[in-house]
């Protein structure tokens, strides 16, 4: 396999470890995907991508190095002159070049919302195929080993957002060691949604972060954070840590490299990387404008 971009071993390199499959097992009406095989050591987080090809061609080269890769919503790009559908058959052939890769989870964003559900709200309703693909997607859990991976779906109404809470009930009930959120948009006030301008963020996710505490929320949806002054990938809320790579052009997207094994986290950009120890006491200070 090689090393990775950081010069370290690519994960399960030269070892014979086969890689992470998630499958679906009966839990009620909440969809929970177990894999009962090594814990998750090493995530790969990117979001927005926003139908570039270059850069799900790089995710796909790198997905073997990481045990589980998080894409946190917005697959497609409404402003693109390709339809939707012709977008929809592409990256739903892209995650399963993911799955076939390791394991893939992946959360909508408002870019994803494609129709009306049963309740009359937008909802991402191609990310259904996917699921049934084996992939997680909006409103599955995967259990791996110690760690629990809620993925919230970007919710239209009422009735979505009642769900998200429900689904979060249900898995702060049985959450194991480490709990980890895909969340496409990042919480109000924090670094982690500052465009430059103002705080661009989720006020109903702050709430959540307070009431559950998890270990991890994984976000994207505002771009411009990790690239602006006052701006972050990361950001610490009490206990509870916030990460957003934000987006950027060319062929490798922004992305954060969480060695979960190591306890720290590394940012990836074009200016460079940033790095952060999962037991600091805060996020570190931004010096990027």
């Amino acid at each position: 396999m090689g090393a990775s971009l950081d010069g370290r071993p690519r994960a399960g390199a030269g070892t014979g470890t086969p890689p992470l499959r998630a499958q679906l097992t009966g839990h009620g009406d909440a969809r929970v995907r177990h894999h009962h095989g090594r814990p998750v050591m090493r995530l790969l987080l990117v979001s927005d991508l926003h139908y570039t090809l270059p850069q799900l061609d790089w995710v796909v080269e790198q997905a073997t190095e990481f045990d589980i890769v998080v894409i946190a919503g917005d697959h497609l790009d409404i402003a693109s002159p390709v339809p939707l559908p012709a977008q929809i058959t592409v990256i739903l052939e892209y995650l399963r070049r993911l799955q076939a890769a390791g394991t893939v989870v992946v959360s909508s964003g408002n870019h994803d919302l494609t129709g009306p559900d049963d309740h009359g709200e937008q909802a991402a309703l191609w990310l259904d195929e996917a699921r049934t693909a084996g992939i997680p997607t909006d409103g599955d859990s995967l259990g791996v080993g110690d760690t629990l991976i809620t993925v919230c779906p970007w919710w239209d109404g009422p009735v979505g957002r009642e769900a998200v809470a429900a689904q979060l009930a249900v898995d702060g009930a049985r959450r194991p060691e480490r709990w980890i959120w895909v969340y496409h948009w990042p919480p109000t006030g924090s670094p982690t949604c500052w465009t430059g301008d103002r705080h661009y963020g989720d006020d109903d996710l702050v709430g959540w972060i307070d009431a559950h505490r998890p270990d991890l929320v994984l976000t994207g949806h505002v771009h411009q954070p990790p690239f602006k002054r006052s701006g972050s990938w990361a950001d610490r809320i009490g206990p509870t840590w916030v990460f957003n790579p934000g987006r950027q052009i060319g062929p490798i997207p922004a992305h954060i490299d969480l060695d979960l094994a190591a306890g720290e986290a590394m940012w990836w950009s074009m200016l460079g990387r940033e790095f952060v120890r999962l037991d600091a006491d805060r996020a570190p200070d931004r010096t990027v404008v």
